[in-house]
């Protein structure tokens, strides 16, 4: 298998105009709004999801340009191995917020919560269901020790590479 191809099913759009300064993770975002504009081919797609108050989008990192498989993450001053972050460049940068949903008009869907750059191409929803998809964890390795710092962690311009 050489390829895979995506075609994104909307775009989201967000306060964050730039990676600089957007929250790193949606426990960082609290009370920040968007909204996710679904392309109008997708919309028969968004039956009955305003049932749900929480939902899981998809996305395409688009600003990224490179990865290394060994990077210094946001929170801490050693390397890692890139699968061991939640870093945005990636070999497949692909990332996955969960937002509250708030309402739905039409195509456009109202969020909050949103630590995604505007502009970002959305591949996918789902909803999300604690019961489906939270876990009692017994571990979160190197995160362990920074876990505390995300409440006020943003995208500081000064993400490395290895």
């Amino acid at each position: 298998m050489d390829e895979i191809k995506y075609k994104p099913i909307g775009i989201i759009h967000s306060p964050f105009k730039e990676p600089k300064g957007t929250p790193i993770q949606p426990a960082a975002a609290k009370g920040v709004e968007g909204v996710a504009e679904i392309f109008p081919e997708y919309v028969e797609g968004l039956k009955d999801l305003e049932g749900f108050s929480h939902i899981i989008l998809i996305y395409h990192f688009h600003l990224s340009k490179k990865f290394s498989l060994k990077v210094k993450p946001f929170m801490e001053d050693r390397i890692h191995g890139v699968f061991s972050t939640r870093a945005p460049s990636r070999p497949n940068p692909i990332g996955i917020s969960i937002v509250r949903l708030i309402k739905i008009e039409k195509n456009i869907l109202y969020i909050r919560d949103v630590d995604i750059v505007d502009g970002t191409p959305l591949l996918d929803i789902k909803p999300y269901v604690p019961e489906f998809d939270e876990r009692k964890v017994d571990k979160i390795g190197w995160l362990e020790e920074n876990v505390n710092k995300l409440p006020t962690t943003k995208d500081d311009g000064r993400f490395q590479y290895d």
